[in-house]
């Protein structure tokens, strides 16, 4: 019914429904906990849902192509091209979300640096390992599968880790 409705546009639909599940998760938390949520960073939240749950869909595309196998629906109006830039512009969407978060006043003063924009090149370069494995490898069916095997992505959020830690508390 809800396909029906929506005709074409499910798909898109699909995905900004399930990043806006993340969203709310995040205020829950943040509410939950007493925690002030930055703009940028709920805003970087849906990006980043947003971006995998595309990079999902980009897996049910190739799927469909190579394996005649249709995973879901709202995949059938995706094409290879149409998702790479999809992926290639959330990615460099979310990476300016998050340089502008990590510049913010509002942050800079809660954190007590005006150096955290220096984590963004493990950002930036743990995103570039991400496309290469989605548009090069086509491996994009599980994101987790990614964090737990891939050994550039791992050594991007150790690094932004450790560069997160010696920023606030050296």
């Amino acid at each position: 019914m809800f396909s029906s409705v929506f005709g074409e546009r499910w798909g898109i639909i699909d995905v900004s429904v399930i990043a806006s599940g993340f969203v709310l998760r995040v205020w829950a938390g943040g509410a939950a906990c007493g925690v002030w949520l930055s703009p940028w960073i709920v805003s970087l939240t849906f990006l980043l849902a947003l971006f995998l749950a595309f990079a999902k869909r980009r897996d049910d595309v190739i799927l469909r192509e190579r394996a005649g196998l249709a995973v879901r629906r709202a995949s059938e109006r995706y094409n290879l091209d149409f998702l790479n830039h999809v992926l290639s512009l959330l990615g460099a969407v979310a990476i300016v979300c998050y340089v502008i978060y990590t510049v913010s006043p509002e942050v800079v003063a809660r954190m007590g640096s005006d150096r955290l924009y220096l984590t963004s090149v493990f950002v930036l370069v743990g995103l570039l390992r991400y496309l290469q494995r989605a548009i090069v490898d086509s491996d994009t069916g599980s994101p987790t599968a990614i964090l737990l095997h891939d050994r550039f992505v791992q050594a991007c959020v150790v690094g932004w880790l450790l560069a997160f830690v010696v920023i606030i508390y050296l």
